[in-house]
């Protein structure tokens, strides 16, 4: 037993430039694991040294990897903050457009009826796009108190429109990084039952999923059906690797 892991150790050993440069987040985590195991077992001095040598490699990945996520999370947040923008100009578009543009914004809803027919004239677009702007805003400033609050008045004010699944989405998120995890997963829940179609819903059972981690071991199981259902309800999405990367290191229910 004690030459096998020796020999597992000193592949570890030779392996690590190369995973300096490609680790992903599993394998680095496996690859802890390991070396936690190893360290438990207390086979000899030998052992010993090895481990220790192997474990401060493992400290210097652990910092890279935390700095690879802080950009890989930058990106990310950027992508998102160009794909809000992109939708808020198709509605400055359409709320300074003709009624063919407002008809066309309105995607599957169809047109609002024109005043006259029974029903209430159309809510301003301009105003429902300033409400949903100011939101927007308070999250991308980490203003997390500000942005539940706005996002929660957004969707009592305007329930059905097109940022519906955006705005529930980010309020969630606000939940998320003020700590507030237990709120967190049920406004998470929320987005996905709501907005099953979404390409917000994949997101936010992954949240989901890490929120009830955050709580501890005993909510694994709780985390582990929410990863397994955006593998199987949206395994086409972006996610859903991710999601079977979570399920590994969770390892077997």
């Amino acid at each position: 037993m004690l030459r096998t892991r020796s020999v597992t150790v000193g592949a570890a050993l030779l392996l690590l430039p190369w995973l300096a440069g490609c680790v992903t987040v599993a394998e680095f985590r496996k690859l802890e694991y390991e070396v936690n195991k190893m360290r438990r077992s207390g086979e000899g001095a030998g052992a010993g040294a090895r481990v220790a040598d192997l474990a401060a490699e493992i400290d210097q990945l652990r910092d890279a990897i935390a700095q690879l996520e802080g950009r890989l999370e930058v990106s990310e947040h950027q992508s998102r903050v160009a794909m809000e923008e992109a939708k808020a100009a198709r509605l400055d578009a359409a709320s300074s457009g003709t009624p063919a543009a407002l008809e066309n914004s309105a995607g599957d809803a169809g047109p609002y009826p024109a005043p006259g027919e029974g029903q209430a004239a159309p809510p301003s677009v301009s105003a429902e796009l300033g409400a949903y702007r100011e939101a927007y805003n308070t999250w991308r400033a980490d203003d997390y108190g500000a942005c539940i609050d706005r996002f929660r008045e957004f969707l009592q004010t305007y329930p059905s429109s097109d940022y519906a699944d955006d705005a529930a989405y980010w309020m969630a998120d606000c939940y998320f990084k003020q700590g507030d995890y237990q709120t967190a997963i049920l406004r998470f829940d929320d987005v996905a039952g709501r907005y099953p179609t979404s390409g917000k819903a994949p997101e936010a059972l992954y949240r989901q999923g890490e929120a009830l981690l955050r709580l501890g071991p005993r909510y694994e199981k709780a985390a582990r059906k929410a990863f397994e259902r955006v593998i199987n309800e949206y395994p086409n999405s972006e996610r859903a690797e991710e999601a079977k990367g979570q399920l590994e290191l969770i390892g077997p229910g």
